[in-house]
């Protein structure tokens, strides 16, 4: 782009000190990078789970051994294994021993409902799948029309302390609310027990592993627009991006700092952030089957974090029980929010609590997911998200023909490439050609303002999809949904703002006539079809939805009619 107002990289200057404008290129594989770590970091604690270690070297034999079962199974390079798993131990030793075969993850919501389930097992076609055995039974009762062979269910208790593995079996109330949460028995034969996938000894050191170019990762978004897609994530794109996250911080100290795993390890920020960026600097990633208060200060006392990745909603409560008294964050160092709008308010809540910092970035699941952030130093400047990361191009373009570059300061859609952007969509030619432009471009569908120093505001979004909870909502999927039910004629499904940051799912329906239907009642039916942060938290009776000349529903002025 020799004639882009960008290709001079003006946020070069503003950049945290130590921080270097290009990385190196990856030379090692996931399982490699791992490897590594268990060499030089073998006796350090890699993982903790309510207080129950796991060492680098014990870790690297878990491994090891999954791989071995993984392979006597019938895994293949080039397979697909499915996850469908909670954050645990078990969910780490799976990543990586399919990867060591060369196999392809496709990681899963576990909260996701049948039905979402499904329509992901039918695109991706795994014949393989690690599940948390509370949904063993429904993944086992998928039709036998999918290409599912083996079912491998994981009890996350196994990894619990014994003390705490047998509190749950005491014969109270609390201990069985407790079990159910965690765990639950199959009524199917098709599961394959995890414990037993581990007896067979270690996966031979001479089994040829995976290639840096080899694809690692499919990892469901619904992108820019439309339903979920699997972007497909190469070895060495999640592998820079993680050596990208190193660089950006350069006052961590290997194997010494303490990772807090709340984010859900399914997702593209917490897969990066934990599964790969911790494990890659020997850290300590201490790791939550859910985010909640009352874990992360019982776990604060023993090991404090020191570096934590989260989404607003979280930092704003822990800094409100800090301030309470109820846990001390001044441990933790560094901190970096993602997935959505993080308020000033928020930050300055946080930084007070801490006497850390708290800085935005920006990314996306296409891009392993970050592409920008704010520098960690004094340069950083709260409310926008930041600059490009080393190694990083950004351009800004006029989002009618993206091939005409924007001045500077000139809202437009913000383009990225750099070794961490995706190689396209699974199997969809058509989406990955309008996604993924000559030369590596990877459109965002984002607005965005640069200032003359390189800082990238986000001042809108192109495509209409809804983020919530970190998650990326597709309105379409949702109005499918709602107009299945019989007493909805139209649907509308929008954005609505939130205070603290991020966005709630909204809904417009127009009744058919003649009947009543109650906006919970509407609800409930959702919620028997999509996974929780999919369902409208406001429902909305309309007498008609606003549409253009062709009848296309009017998106935005639903929303504006909603927000007044």
């Amino acid at each position: 782009m020799p004639d882009s107002p960008y290709a001079s990289r003006p946020w070069s200057t503003s950049y945290a000190e130590g921080v270097p404008l290009e990385i190196d290129e990856p030379s090692q594989t996931l399982p490699e990078m791992l490897a590594a770590s268990v060499a030089r970091y073998g006796k350090k604690t890699a993982l903790e789970f309510f207080g129950a270690p796991t060492t680098y070297q014990e870790l690297g034999r878990q491994v090891a051994r999954a791989a071995e079962g993984l392979r006597r199974l019938g895994v293949r390079a080039g397979d697909r294994v499915a996850l469908v798993l909670p954050n645990s131990p078990q969910h780490v030793v799976a990543f990586y021993a399919a990867l060591r075969l060369g196999a392809i993850v496709i990681e899963h919501n576990p909260l996701y409902t049948p039905r979402e389930l499904r329509h992901q097992f039918e695109d991706h076609g795994a014949r393989f799948a690690i599940v948390w055995d509370k949904l063993a039974d429904t993944v086992a009762e998928f039709p036998s029309d999918l290409a599912l062979e083996h079912i491998v269910s994981i009890d996350i208790t196994e990894a619990l302390p014994l003390g705490k593995r047998l509190a749950l079996r005491l014969p109270v109330a609390k201990a069985r609310q407790s079990r159910a949460q965690l765990t639950a028995t199959s009524t199917s034969k098709r599961p394959i027990a995890w414990k037993q996938l581990l007896t067979h000894g270690s996966l031979s050191r001479k089994h040829a592993g995976p290639a840096l170019d080899d694809i690692a990762l499919l990892q469901y978004t619904s992108g820019t627009t439309g339903s979920p897609k699997g972007a497909v994530l190469t070895h060495a794109n999640l592998r820079a991006n993680a050596m990208q996250g190193r660089a950006w911080v350069p006052g961590l100290h290997d194997g010494e700092e303490t990772f807090y795993g709340v984010l859900p390890l399914f997702h593209a920020y917490g897969l990066t952030l934990c599964l790969t960026f911790a494990m890659s600097i020997g850290a300590k990633l201490v790791l939550f089957p859910k985010y909640d208060l009352d874990l992360v200060v019982a776990a604060s006392k023993k090991s404090p974090p020191t570096f934590l990745p989260a989404v607003p909603p979280i930092y704003d409560q822990l800094a409100r029980a800090a301030a309470r008294g109820t846990i001390d964050l001044t441990s933790v160092r560094f901190a970096i929010s993602g997935a959505m709008s993080l308020p000033v308010a928020t930050v300055d809540r946080w930084e007070a609590a801490t006497g850390g910092l708290l800085v935005e970035g920006y990314g996306m699941t296409e891009s392993s997911p970050v592409a920008l952030g704010n520098p960690i130093g004094p340069s950083r400047r709260p409310g926008t998200v930041g600059v490009p990361f080393p190694s990083t191009e950004i351009r800004v373009v006029d989002p009618d023909d993206p091939t005409v570059d924007l001045p500077l300061g000139e809202p437009g859609e913000l383009l990225l490439r750099g070794p961490q952007v995706f190689q396209g969509y699974w199997n969809r030619p058509s989406d990955t050609a309008a996604t993924l432009l000559d030369g590596g471009w990877l459109r965002t569908g984002d607005i965005a303002s640069v200032s003359p120093d390189g800082f990238v505001t986000i001042v809108d979004r192109l495509k209409e999809i809804i983020i919530t909870g970190g998650f990326n909502v597709s309105p379409s999927e949702v109005e499918d949904v709602l107009t299945s039910h019989p007493d909805i004629a139209g649907a509308a499904v929008v954005a609505l703002p939130k205070s603290s940051g991020g966005e709630d799912v909204a809904a417009a329906i127009v009744l058919r006539e003649g009947v009543q239907v109650e906006p919970d009642a509407i609800r409930d039916f959702c919620k028997a079809r999509l996974a929780a942060y999919k369902v409208p938290r406001r429902v909305v009776v309309v007498d008609d939805l606003p549409r253009s000349l062709i009848g296309k529903v009017q998106r935005r002025e639903v929303r504006e009619r909603l927000m007044s």
